[in-house]
């Protein structure tokens, strides 16, 4: 594993998720929950977009993955480059006109608007569309940049434009309009910038050539089958991962679904915690298999695994038992904690269960298998669709989070067993048992002896919150450390040499 890497992408996406949500109270301060509402309605209409990234963003970042490893020539990868530029481009002119189109049909007949004026959503639908797609083309230098393993360079770029993001949304709302226009129009500025950015610095770092790089059908037809299969695999997982949000935006008044988007925001940390090590080991895969390296792309693998179980589950089960605590520490607000602490509860335990698959799933893809991915998708859709359909205009945003969890459940129990029968075939109960279930379990046991002396506790409200906040993410993580036996002895070896 390049700690180097990890450790770039953990303090890097550390600090950009740090700035995505530290400003949260300051929005809902200056917006009102139900404007928030609309923060957490442009979330979900940029990850339905996603369905027309058309796989360019994993396929370019296991191309310069390849690249690197001396299997591609560079007049090659710079029109491949090239190439998905272009259709980027293109298809985010194609995501910007559809939302600008429908704006006024999304803000009267599907959103509820309650005490909000039809013509502000309207107004921040547009706004919002240009964003999204610019973050689109965004997407293609960020995965180029990963896949050359320019890890610091992006981390760099992308903490920097974080904290700009989120310190000069709050300055505008403050000091300049406290209006959703405003906040959606200095979106668009960063959004722009930190494009450049992205564009100048993946240039630089690509090789010169002696030619203009050009479209190449020849380049995309190298790719087709990896990307075809990753469209589908993403369009499977946004309808999964999203659909409950996007009937909840209709169902309930934006108030409500300002309350259920702040639980959303905080139990996505799980997805932040993740990232780093994807990032870094994803290209290793890719490497490890084009060299049929298959007992490193094993030890990887397990070693991996169980850094995922110990970084989120350290902190996904201190949410799960504390969320009341969290919240109102965090807030500052006693009466918006108690309402939304049951939510966060159930969604972060769906996304601790989603978190574990995302190991296997990089396994699968570097392997260039998509198909297994779209399967169980495709089943799982079919099974969820009704459910929810069902259950979410009956217990609302309760059921729709029980849901997600049974979902997870699914993937685990089925997803796991089938990919264990064609690819990594004697690492099956390993991974169930020493990367999975052995640190979760009995980090559970802790957290519980933990929660029930919590009732002893009588101290101020913030202090109290702290102190059994602090203490169960120690108690978690060093319990999580010591069940991981892939990962404990390369931990403490690092912490060896650094002493000598």
């Amino acid at each position: 594993m390049n700690k180097k890497n990890l450790i770039f992408n953990f303090v890097g996406q550390g600090w950009t998720a740090i700035m995505g949500i530290v400003f949260i109270p300051f929005y809902i301060k200056y917006l009102g929950i139900e404007l928030y509402g609309l923060v957490g309605f442009f979330a979900i209409l940029q990850a339905w977009f996603l369905l027309i990234d058309m796989g360019m963003r994993p396929t370019l970042s296991r191309e310069m993955a390849f690249y690197s490893g001396g299997s591609h020539t560079d007049k090659s990868i710079r029109d491949l480059l090239r190439s998905i530029e272009i259709i980027a481009i293109f298809f985010a002119f194609l995501i910007t006109s559809i939302i600008a189109l429908s704006a006024n049909w999304i803000s009267s007949s599907w959103l509820q608007a309650g005490t909000v004026q039809l013509e502000t959503i309207t107004r921040s639908l547009l706004i919002m569309s240009l964003v999204i797609g610019i973050r689109l083309i965004e997407g293609i230098y960020t995965s180029s940049l990963l896949g050359m393993q320019k890890h610091f360079v992006f981390n760099v770029v992308q903490s920097l434009m974080a904290t700009i993001r989120g310190f000069g949304a709050v300055i505008v709302l403050k000091w300049v309009s406290p209006t959703i226009e405003a906040f959606f129009i200095w979106q668009a500025i960063i959004s722009f910038v930190t494009l450049i950015i992205f564009i100048l610095v993946t240039y630089y770092f690509l090789p010169n050539i002696n030619r203009f790089a050009r479209f190449s059908l020849n380049a995309l037809k190298s790719v087709s089958n990896f990307m075809a299969g990753m469209t589908l695999a993403t369009i499977l997982k946004v309808i999964l991962t999203q659909i409950d949000k996007i009937l909840l935006s209709s169902l309930l008044l934006l108030s409500d679904f300002g309350y259920y988007n702040l639980a959303a925001t905080v139990a996505a940390v799980t997805g932040v915690l993740i990232a780093p090590i994807t990032q870094t080991v994803y290209p290793q895969f890719c490497e490890f298999k084009a060299n049929n390296k298959t007992d490193e792309f094993n030890s990887l693998y397990h070693q991996s695994s169980q850094l995922v179980t110990v970084v989120t589950g350290s902190i996904a089960l201190v949410v799960i038992f504390f969320p009341e605590n969290l919240l109102r520490l965090w807030t500052q607000d006693a009466e918006l904690a108690l309402i939304v602490s049951p939510l966060l509860a159930l969604l972060m335990m769906g996304n601790l269960l989603n978190s574990f698959m995302w190991l296997p799933y990089q396994a699968q893809l570097a392997y260039g298998w998509t198909s297994l991915n779209i399967k169980i998708n495709a089943v799982a859709i079919i099974l969820l669709i009704p459910l929810l359909l069902y259950i979410t205009p009956i217990y609302g945003a309760y059921g729709a989070a029980f849901v997600w969890i049974l979902l997870n459940c699914f993937y685990i129990l089925a997803g796991v067993h089938l990919m264990h029968k064609k690819i990594l075939k004697d690492e099956k109960w390993k991974w169930y048992f020493n990367d999975i279930f052995l640190p979760t379990i009995i980090t559970t046991i802790a957290l519980v002896l933990l929660k029930i002396l919590y009732g002893y506790f009588n101290f101020n409200e913030n202090f109290e919150d702290f102190l059994v906040l602090a203490l169960a993410i120690i108690l978690s993580f060093i319990t999580m450390l010591l069940m991981a036996s892939s990962l404990r002895p390369l931990i403490f070896q690092l912490i060896k040499n650094k002493t000598l």
